[in-house]
């Protein structure tokens, strides 16, 4: 891997949450801090205020455990991604930016997120998702139950609008019903990762 380092001898890293993909934190390796890390899987920093090598967690137990390096187009900056063991910054939060380190779905995320509240804030006839809520369990079953088959049918013909609308509505429903039984589609992949 061709690596440009800086006039100090130092290249930024990036660090990466390799599931999640939520940025951890910025370091900087020198040649050996790159060696070692590729060396021993576990990521290596120089420290610039220490001056000397800085394994992550040697102190704290909370390593970064090395998946990937990737260098950009430039080969002046690293992209190393890990597998984290507890929090990365040192003032004890999941990143340096103070941000939870959790997987996202993106709009599904979203989504699930304006169901909860839709759940936490019901009020007389403000929204479908509460009055489904209000309905209770058996009726939120019973909706996801009836899109599975709409699915079903949808998929028998030759329809793909109406296929992908009735997926989408068995989605949405899935999610409620989820969120009724106190559960995250995160829950969901988490058996799914564990059986793979």
């Amino acid at each position: 891997m061709e690596v440009k380092y800086n006039s100090e001898g130092l290249i930024p890293a990036i660090i990466q949450d390799a599931e999640t993909k939520t940025v951890l934190m910025l370091g900087y390796m020198n040649a050996e801090a790159l060696s070692q890390t590729l060396d021993t899987e576990k990521v290596t920093f120089f420290s610039r205020s220490k001056q000397r090598l800085w394994m992550k967690g040697e102190d704290s137990g909370n390593i970064l455990n090395l998946v990937d390096i990737k260098n950009d187009c430039d080969s002046d900056t690293l992209l190393i991604k890990v597998n984290p063991q507890g929090p990365t910054c040192h003032k004890g939060t999941d990143t340096c930016w103070k941000e939870i380190n959790t997987q996202e779905f993106g709009f599904i995320s979203e989504l699930e997120n304006i169901i909860k509240d839709r759940k936490d804030n019901a009020t007389e006839d403000n929204s479908y998702v509460a009055s489904l809520f209000k309905k209770g369990i058996n009726k939120i079953a019973q909706k996801v139950g009836e899109e599975a088959i709409e699915v079903v049918i949808e998929a028998k013909d030759n329809d793909d609008d109406l296929f992908l609308n009735e997926s989408a509505d068995l989605l949405f429903h899935y999610l409620i019903l989820l969120q009724a039984k106190g559960y995250k589609l995160s829950n969901i992949v988490d058996v799914l990762k564990s059986r793979h």
